[in-house]
Order: structure tokens, then C-alpha cells, then sequence
């Protein structure tokens, strides 16, 4: 099993620190509901469990369990302790699976998240580089909210976080933001909406129906200020977190949505939609997130230096054509 490796490293571990022996047993113990249970897992006595347990409560310094009849329940310090190590055999028991997966010849293990509010046009873009490396590459990607993927950095079940912000400062979370770029926005509407509009843009806007960014986004802030500087009012009839999922419905005609201009072209292919103005005053920004301040995984190195290269020469050909 992998934690043998922990228990290898802990017997010549100071004093302090927490033997991970003691704690599987607790960790499988809490698991399995009883000692007794836990004994026919563990292939050990019940008496050389329950004297374990005690160990790694005086070490601890507060009881884990406590007695309900005939149960055991957890205390308040049991389920704080069962949280993380759940974390930690959990990622124990991922490292095993894939070291017994993996070829003799290994790809390049590449873990990535990527917040829910990135297009998933820029994310490609932004992923593309690492599989055009020397080596083979093997990507992994996982999506979902900033704060969920923040944590999955933290315990490094990913190697990288790209977001449309840095780490926010309410987060307790260590980590290095990469600026990569960022780009003004455009808004899209299908041929049917975009002809029904009226006047030029961005008074266009006012009355129309638009599709915004919900309220946990950066861009969903710096959209509205904008609408209000311009003095236009259009009739919000949906809110999004999904940049996927305001597009699709965006697809039907329900009403008018926003993307970075830097993708605008693909976007208009994808969806058939066109575009009915720009803005560069309003600015969507991409951020590699890592636990390295210093990159030193090759992909890493190659996402952040090729999405640098793509952003500032795409702003820049827009300003010259402006």
C-alpha cells in the first residue's frame, strides 16, 4: 500500500510529528464504523488497534472518539481529523492507481483546472501548447468554481488553476498568480436579434435582452459599470456562471451575450451568431495559477509563454485596425 512509504518516512520523523500509522488505523477505524470491523480489515488484533488509537490521541492531545452505548462517534477534533485524512489517503490511494496505470514508457502527468467562467475556446488555446511539446504529454482537466479549484491546488491535485482572476484575497489559499493577458469583449446576438436591434451600438443595447455573467463573476462587475457609463439599460433575461451555457442559450435567440473579441471569430463559426459591437474598455483577464512561484513544469512553462505571445499579439492587431 502507499502510506508504507509514509510510515517508512515517519519512523525518522521528529517527535512531533504525527505517525500516519496511527492515523490509517484511526482513519479506517472512523470508516468502518467500530474496532471491531476495522480489526478484520486491518488483519489486526482489536486491543493492538484500540492502543494504537491511544497514541495518536495523547499525541494529539484531544480524545477522536467517544462512547454511545455501544458505539463510537466522532468528537469535534475526530471529524476535523477524518477530513483531512481523508485528503491525505485519498491522494495516496490516486498515486497508486496511477503509477499502476501508467506505461513503462510515462507520458508527462499534466493535472489542470479551469474555472467554469473560462470559454472553453480560450482554454483549448490556452492548453494547446502542452501537447506540442518534445516529450508526450498527458493532460487532465477538471472544471468548476475558483474556490473548488483553489483547493484542489492546495492539496496538489492539480498542477495549475486557469482563471479569469487572481487568487481572491478572501480565500486563504498559498499560491502565485501568472498574469497571461487579457483581451477587450465583444457582444453576439444571432442574425434574427442583431437585425431587430436599434440605433448604433452601444445604444443598441438599451431595451434589448441580454444574457450577463452571474453575480460571482469579475466580469459580471465591470459589465454593469460599463452599461452604466454608456447611460444604456437593456433587460437582463438570464444570468450565467457557465460561459458554455450563456452561449447555448445565446444560440437560440434568447438574447444578446458577451465573449472575449480575442475568440470572437471562432465563436461566431461555432454558434452562428455575429457580432454587434466591441468594447476595449471593458477587459477580460486570464491567469495561470500555481503553488510554484517560480514555473518549473514544462507545460506550465509553455501555456504561460505561447498565451502571453497570443494575447498581446491579438490586441495589438486590433489596435492597429482600429
Amino acid at each position: 500500500m502507499i502510506y508504507l512509504i509514509l510510515f517508512v518516512f515517519n519512523e525518522t520523523s521528529t517527535k512531533a510529528m504525527i505517525n500516519y500509522k496511527h492515523l490509517h488505523y484511526f482513519w479506517v477505524v472512523a470508516r468502518e464504523g467500530g474496532i471491531s470491523r476495522a480489526s478484520e480489515r486491518l488483519h489486526l488484533t482489536p486491543q493492538t488497534i484500540s492502543g494504537q488509537l491511544g497514541l495518536l490521541e495523547k499525541q494529539l492531545g484531544a480524545p477522536l472518539f467517544k462512547r454511545v452505548g455501544r458505539n463510537l462517534e466522532l468528537t469535534e477534533t475526530g471529524r476535523l481529523v477524518l477530513g483531512y485524512a481523508d485528503e491525505i489517503f485519498s491522494l495516496g490511494g490516486e498515486l497508486e492507481q496511477m503509477l499502476r496505470q501508467l506505461p513503462d514508457e510515462r507520458p508527462l502527468l499534466f493535472k489542470v483546472g479551469v474555472v467554469d467562467v473560462v470559454p472553453k475556446s480560450i482554454a483549448y488555446r490556452l492548453l494547446a501548447p502542452a501537447l506540442q511539446l518534445s516529450e508526450p504529454v498527458r493532460i487532465v482537466c477538471r472544471e468548476g468554481s475558483v474556490d473548488t479549484l483553489l483547493a484542489e491546488l492546495a492539496v496538489h491535485r492539480v498542477d495549475l488553476v486557469i482563471a479569469d482572476q487572481p487568487i481572491p484575497p478572501t480565500l486563504n489559499v498559498r499560491g502565485f498568480n501568472h498574469a497571461l493577458g487579457d483581451c477587450g469583449i465583444s457582444f453576439l446576438a444571432t442574425p434574427q436579434l442583431a437585425a431587430s436591434l436599434k440605433g448604433a451600438f452601444p445604444r443598441s443595447l438599451d431595451g434589448a435582452p441580454l444574457l450577463m455573467p452571474g453575480e460571482s463573476t469579475v466580469m459580471r462587475g465591470r459589465l454593469e459599470q460599463w452599461l452604466s457609463d454608456q447611460h444604456v439599460c437593456p433587460r437582463i433575461v438570464g444570468e450565467f456562471d457557465d460561459s458554455a451555457l450563456m452561449k447555448a442559450f445565446g444560440q437560440t435567440g434568447a438574447g444578446i451575450f458577451i465573449a472575449p473579441t480575442a475568440i470572437v471569430g471562432e465563436v461566431c463559426r461555432q454558434y452562428d451568431v455575429v457580432a454587434v459591437g466591441d468594447t476595449e474598455a471593458v477587459r477580460e483577464d486570464f491567469f495561470a495559477i500555481s503553488v510554484e512561484r517560480k514555473i518549473s513544469h514544462p507545460a506550465v512553462a509553455a501555456i504561460t509563454e505561447t498565451a502571453r505571445e497570443w494575447l498581446v499579439r491579438d490586441t495589438a492587431q486590433r489596435e492597429a485596425q482600429g
